[in-house]
């Protein structure tokens, strides 16, 4: 014969409250947990929300940076140029003021500060004749006429080099012969003589000659 202890309901009723109350705890906190989950997940999103924000500030500022950055380059390359081309027109100013110079003195030298008595109506009031390189020579030469009425002077005039060349007699004319002049009050003539660069120079002489072929002024320059 077999006895079998059986639990009073009282405490079979106390028992099933007690697993209740434990898997509704168990349940609540599966919820509050779960709550607390999402609400990590809510504040994640939030913060990632506000970071894409500000990258997108960050980038908008970087290209408004970048675009300052251009344009300060682009004025500055400007402003380099322009002081480039100040400097080129400041050299061309100085080239020019040396020229000037050079010409006034060159008239102030050969200029008369009066007109002589009994002046030829023709003069050839200064040459000058410099080497430039070894064979190479720039001349200048100042015609004058006496009077203010005078007509104008049609002609040509003609520069003979000479000297020596390895110890013989040389001589040089302008290529082409005589060239053309044309003198109303004065008439300054410049050019270049291209020779033998073992040559020595030792003087030039310049004829005027009108245009029947007449002589009508000379001058010598001695080295």
């Amino acid at each position: 014969m077999t006895v079998r202890s059986q639990m009073a309901w009282p405490l079979r009723w106390v028992a099933a409250a007690v697993v209740l109350g434990f898997s509704a705890a168990i349940a609540l906190w599966a919820f509050e947990f779960g709550k607390e989950i999402a609400g990590l997940d809510r504040g994640a999103q939030a913060e990632l929300i506000r970071l894409r924000n500000e990258l997108s500030q960050l980038r908008e500022e970087r290209e408004h940076a970048q675009s300052i950055a251009n344009t300060a380059e682009s004025l500055l390359k400007t402003e380099r140029a322009a002081e480039e081309r100040l400097v080129e027109q400041l050299k061309q100013s100085e080239a020019e003021k040396m020229s000037l110079k050079a010409d006034l003195g060159f008239f102030e030298r050969l200029l008369p500060t009066t007109a002589s008595a009994g002046a030829e109506p023709l003069q050839v009031r200064g040459l000058q004749v410099d080497q430039e390189s070894p064979g190479h020579w720039r001349y200048q030469l100042l015609v004058m006429q006496s009077g203010r009425q005078a007509q104008a002077f049609t002609g040509r005039y003609e520069l003979t080099f000479s000297g020596t060349e390895d110890g013989k007699p040389w001589t040089l004319t302008l290529p082409g012969g005589a060239q053309p002049l044309q003198v109303k009050q004065y008439a300054r003539v410049e050019g270049r003589v291209d020779g033998l660069a073992h040559a020595v120079v030792k003087s030039v002489l310049l004829r005027v000659m009108d245009s029947a072929g007449i002589v009508c002024a000379t001058q010598t320059l001695k080295f």
